[in-house]
């Protein structure tokens, strides 16, 4: 959590989402295919971020939350008053056998300006700080080795460190039902993501 926020004291409720995915009718919070595993990546504003993710063959439910905080089940109000430490993001549940990781982490990298500290372009705060939370040892050592070498790229291209965290799998607290799928139901909202142009080679 960033250091320097006051937790506010949240709730035992937990806030209340559709069972199924807007887009592709796989259930939300499950169950899952025994053969999926999940990530939840932090990337700006997540509307954005969760279509980038949901439009990937493979990629068997998506849906937003926070992360990263102490205030349990915080709403989307409190998240943005900067008091709870979360940051907003994107559960991902995948099957490796159509889509690998690497390709998730390659939209993850290309998505975004990872080297933007909590913020992405116009949006401002500690919820739209870049970050990674990861299952198991083995994931993170695949995040380290494409940090790597984004990093390079993006220091051809005159970009500066990344700083991103990657920090092992927290409680993920699903947002509200109205953020869920946000851009399905309203096509033309808001996205303020912008990526580097720079490519994961």
């Amino acid at each position: 959590m960033p250091e320097n926020v006051i937790p506010t004291k949240g709730r035992e409720q937990l806030l209340e989402i559709a069972v199924n995915h807007y887009v592709n009718e796989n259930p939300v919070k499950g169950p899952y295919p025994k053969q999926c595993r999940q990530l939840i990546v932090a990337m700006g504003c997540f509307w954005g971020a969760e279509r980038m993710f949901w439009e990937q063959e493979g990629v068997f439910s998506t849906s937003v939350g926070y992360i990263g905080g102490s205030t349990k089940n915080p709403t989307y109000e409190e998240v943005c008053s900067g008091k709870t430490g979360h940051t907003e993001s994107v559960f991902i549940v995948y099957d490796p056998a159509i889509i690998p990781l690497d390709k998730l982490l390659a939209i993850f990298w290309e998505g975004h300006d990872p080297t933007q500290y909590m913020r992405q372009g116009n949006d401002i705060g500690t919820q739209y700080r870049s970050s990674i939370f990861f299952p198991d040892e083995a994931d993170r050592a695949l995040i380290n080795e494409t940090k790597r070498l984004f990093q390079k790229q993006l220091d051809r291209s005159g970009y500066g460190r990344i700083v991103t965290e990657i920090i092992p799998f927290e409680e993920f607290y699903f947002a509200e039902n109205y953020h869920q799928q946000y851009l399905a139901k309203n096509p033309s909202g808001y996205c303020g993501l912008g990526g580097t142009g720079v490519l994961l080679k």
